[in-house]
């Protein structure tokens, strides 16, 4: 079943088109990584998808429902607003640099959307959020705030904020490029369980040797259209077009 389907994403700045033409399907249980430079788009691809930005037109469908079509002034138009509050349920973003409340401790961090989006009482929510925090080997740490935590462990409260919603479909920007390199493979490993427990992901990442391990689909976006896709062992291994060969030159793969 596609969870996720993108048809022909176009989103401008002012005069600066950013994402020219984009389409994408994800199934359930599948993990796409999207690779490419800086100012490809990818960051603007999953703030689209997730309705952070709004597209200029295309077509954004969750589980069969639509949450932005285009009109026939060929622009895009949202779906009702009750819609659209159901189809956010459907999905989570994990943002690079955490974005956690600083005023508040980490369980509130996790729970609080459980409490005042999907109207939870307390003790389930607190059930739920004390489950995630052991998960994240976090359990010490729930009444910690954000600064008292490594970066690491701040990301790790990130996912586990976004994993308390049961998304259908968890998005990663960067999960890492905030993040010292020795505790980079912590959240790596995090990702790669999730993705052992067949969660759908879309992972815009800059770490070629994950892509290739975790992902079952490798996106590369350059000027804001996709160069080259497919398995990793063939877009990220042998890949065929060379602006790809040049990107991944200056990757040890």
């Amino acid at each position: 079943m596609k969870y996720l389907e993108i048809k022909n994403l176009k989103k401008s700045f002012g005069e600066l088109e950013v994402i020219k033409d984009i389409s994408l399907d994800v199934e359930e249980g599948q993990v796409v990584a999207v690779i490419g430079p800086s100012g490809s788009g990818k960051s603007t691809l999953l703030r689209c998808a997730t309705l952070l930005e709004t597209m200029d037109s295309g077509e954004l469908i969750y589980l069969g429902e639509r949450a932005v079509t285009t009109g026939m002034d060929g622009r895009a138009v949202l779906a009702p607003p009750r819609q659209l509050r159901k189809i956010q349920n459907y999905y989570g973003l994990v943002f690079q640099n955490f974005n956690l409340f600083p005023h508040y401790s980490v369980i509130r961090n996790v729970t609080d959307a459980l409490l005042t989006v999907q109207k939870r009482n307390r003790e389930e929510a607190l059930d739920i959020g004390r489950e995630l925090l052991e998960r994240m080997a976090l359990s010490d740490k729930e009444d910690a705030y954000p600064y008292q935590l490594s970066g690491g462990q701040q990301q790790r409260v990130s996912i586990a904020r976004a994993l308390a919603l049961n998304p259908k479909v968890l998005f990663f920007d960067e999960p890492t490029s905030a993040l010292d390199p020795e505790l980079i493979g912590e959240i790596l490993k995090v990702i790669q369980d999730l993705a052992a427990e067949q969660m759908t992901m879309v992972i815009v990442t800059h770490e070629m040797s994950f892509a290739r391990d975790v992902a079952d689909h490798v996106i590369f976006i350059d000027g804001g259209i996709i160069v080259e896709e497919g398995p990793p062992e063939e877009v990220i291994g042998s890949p065929k077009n060379d602006r790809t060969k040049a990107f991944l030159n200056r990757f040890e793969r």
